[in-house]
């Protein structure tokens, strides 16, 4: 069961091309999704999207993204603050508290990113405070981890796959030639 030389850079060509093919898919971890949708809090209506990720690592992957608009339809006065309180539902824990930041300096759309330490479920509180009043909306979500494979993962579960259609088509050139 010899591989002729002319072979083997086709082969490797693949499993190179399935390598970097792995590593573009860590790129995305999936879309954000609303827990509130245009809810009515005193004087604004709230949207906050998010991507619960929990990490082991100490960083802020949970995400959040809030859209805040006055229900009287003028612009957001200058001076509101948002905030993010994150409490786990599952254990005792103490809340992680983030101010949400004007997203491309657009004061009405607003960002957070906060720690979420393990998987389970999280109780999520975004606090207005501002020349209109104040305002608080609520919400759960359950934080995961991220839970694809490494790219050197993939590529150990493809191996076996490989190699069979490598020798199926070995056997196919083989049959081929001999008939």
């Amino acid at each position: 069961m010899r591989c002729p030389a002319r072979r083997i850079p086709i082969v490797c060509g693949a499993v190179l091309s399935v390598l970097a093919s792995g590593s573009l898919a860590l790129a995305h971890t999936g879309p954000p999704f609303p827990i509130v949708s245009s809810r009515q809090a005193g004087p604004y209506e709230i949207s906050v999207w998010t991507d619960p990720d929990s990490t082991d690592d100490g960083s802020a992957a949970g995400r959040f993204w809030i859209t805040v608009r006055p229900t009287a339809g003028a612009a957001l006065p200058a001076g509101t603050r948002v905030s993010v309180a994150l409490e786990p539902m599952d254990r005792r824990g103490q809340p992680t508290t983030g101010s949400a930041e004007p997203v491309a300096s657009d004061p009405a759309r607003r960002f957070a990113a906060l720690v979420m330490d393990h998987e389970g479920r999280f109780h999520v509180r975004v606090t207005l405070d501002g020349p209109l009043g104040p305002a608080q909306v609520d919400a759960d979500v359950d934080a995961t981890y991220d839970l694809r494979p490494s790219p050197a993962m993939i590529a150990v579960y493809l191996i076996p796959f490989v190699l069979v259609g490598f020798l199926w088509i070995k056997l196919l050139l083989r049959r081929r030639k001999s008939s």
